[in-house]
């Protein structure tokens, strides 16, 4: 039964006995929580992610002492901001099941957001204080500040260099910038120092950070550097649930159909996977175990397994769909063209990469993985897939393509992704409309684009992109034929050329 918007119920901690008999809320006493955890980066997906693995061991009675304060770093992080603070820091998760039933639950393991523009200064406080013993990431690939090419600490980056010039009293900008001063402020106070964990999709992303932290840090004061190799840990992680995102359809259907008037309720799909390196400092962690989080010594292999199928599935979906005229993953998808795409390349391309996996049937992940990207409940727009790729392709894609030419294998989906990206870059559809290009180096990527009329190769040889990728001709010649076909009959016609010419 649909209730009308006017008579949804505000989401709030004193609403909450209120909505217990519409929808799953906290079972635990939040008035009994403690803060244990600080997120740098709150979005969706840690929403419907490691703050959902919390909620779910706080309503065991578990790790209350282990809530979550969240920081926004970004200037657009103040919507977040006010919208928690409207609703005492509670929000609902939705999962969309493919057959078209949803599953609300209120999820309440944060307890405060704090905005660092606005309130640095309260956030150095508390990561400075030994209440704070995990700062957990998801600041996307690019906030970690790695040269694509070298694979070292970028030190121009323009944050990292005001958070260097940066004189007494004035506050970072970055999250390395507030992770160093703090970790710098807890060994000036002797106050032991809290573990960073990663939960950004980076392959060996515990090590990244911490290859890139000590890095900054060796920047500022090479003592202070050497103490946090010597005595800070970064375990990895593997992370997995796919969240698009939020709608006002979503809220409105909130509201519809259990009542709840939640200004920025997550939405995703059923499937969340957690692979967690058991390497944590003195001061702990929760027992994620008791919630299905896989808690092991070394999370590479599942690392690769899927930002090598998943992420790049989705790079190898995004493209070639914009293209084609789809607008959500799932439509695209549903296509047999693609479906077929897809698993050839994780079959032919990505699987061949990848270590053992015992425990782990490669064949039943690749078709699960299609079957959850056709999820028409989830409605993951293709846009979001194409964003930021510059940050994606050489972290997800490209390492496939190394290692396929170092072992003399072949390229042609990788390729084909990879002039996909190229002819989206051109920022004009096949029907002439506008594409809006998302990409932190979007002025770049534009103008190499746009430069293939007169050097077909232009945008390969972006060497902080691809290095010297521009010179092998085993990428080359597919990549070439492949920019000539969307040109000349499309993307829909070019992957049907394609997967006929790979399966001949």
């Amino acid at each position: 039964m649909s209730l009308p918007a006017s008579a949804a119920t505000a989401l709030g901690l004193d609403s909450l006995s209120r909505l217990a008999d519409r929808l799953p809320v906290p079972s635990y006493d939040r008035g009994r929580l403690r803060h244990g955890i600080a997120h740098l980066g709150v979005g969706g997906f840690h929403r419907a992610h490691q703050a959902m693995y919390l909620d779910a061991l706080m309503n065991r009675g578990e790790a209350l002492d282990w809530a979550v304060t969240g920081v926004g770093l970004m200037p657009g992080d103040v919507a977040m901001a006010d919208a928690m603070a409207a609703q005492d820091n509670l929000y609902t998760v939705v999962v969309k099941h493919p057959d078209g039933s949803r599953e609300p639950r209120v999820v309440g393991a944060m307890v405060d957001y704090l905005f660092a523009p606005e309130q640095g200064a309260r956030v150095l406080d508390l990561l400075a204080d030994a209440s704070t013993r995990i700062v957990s990431l998801t600041v996307t690939e690019g906030g970690y500040h790695v040269h694509q090419v070298t694979g070292e600490l970028d030190p121009d980056d323009i944050g990292l260099q005001r958070d260097l010039r940066a004189g007494p009293g004035e506050l970072p900008v970055t999250a390395f910038g507030y992770v160093v001063e703090a970790l710098a402020r807890r060994r000036a106070a002797g106050t032991a120092p809290f573990t960073v964990m990663s939960c950004d999709n980076i392959q060996g992303n515990g090590h990244v950070a911490s290859r890139m932290i000590t890095a900054f840090a060796r920047l500022r004061d090479p003592d202070l550097a050497d103490w946090i190799a010597a005595e800070v840990r970064f375990p990895s992680s593997m992370v997995d649930r796919i969240t698009p995102v939020t709608t006002d359809d979503d809220r409105e259907d909130l509201a519809a159909r259990w009542g709840v008037s939640d200004a920025w309720p997550v939405v995703c799909e059923p499937f969340t996977q957690w692979v967690l390196e058991d390497d944590f400092g003195p001061l702990g962690r929760p027992v994620l175990e008791d919630v299905g989080v896989q808690v092991v010594p070394d999370v590479t292999p599942y690392e690769l397994m899927k930002l090598r199928l998943l992420n790049a599935g989705h790079q190898a979906l995004a493209y070639l769909g914009a293209l084609a005229g789809y607008t959500y993953a799932h439509e695209a998808s549903a296509d047999p063209l693609f479906e077929r795409f897809l698993l050839g390349y994780m079959e032919q391309e990505a699987s061949p990469t990848l270590a053992e996996l015992p425990g782990v049937d490669l064949d039943a992940y690749r078709h699960q993985l299609v079957e959850r990207f056709a999820n028409p409940e989830v409605r993951d727009t293709l846009a979001r897939l194409c964003a930021e790729s510059s940050d994606r392709i050489p972290k997800w894609l490209l390492p496939v393509v190394r290692e396929r030419l170092a072992a003399g294998g072949e390229v042609r989906h990788a390729a084909l992704v990879v002039a996909a990206w190229s002819r989206y870059a051109e920022g004009v559809d096949e029907q002439g409309r506008p594409i809006d290009v998302v990409d932190r180096r979007r002025e770049a990527v534009l103008a190499r684009a746009q430069a293939q009329a007169q050097d077909p190769l232009a945008f390969l040889r972006d060497p902080d992109l691809f290095g010297a990728l521009a010179d092998e001709a085993r990428f080359t010649e597919p990549y070439l034929e492949a920019r000539r076909l969307l040109h000349e009959v499309g993307a829909q016609e070019t992957l049907r050329r394609w997967v006929g010419s790979l399966s001949a």
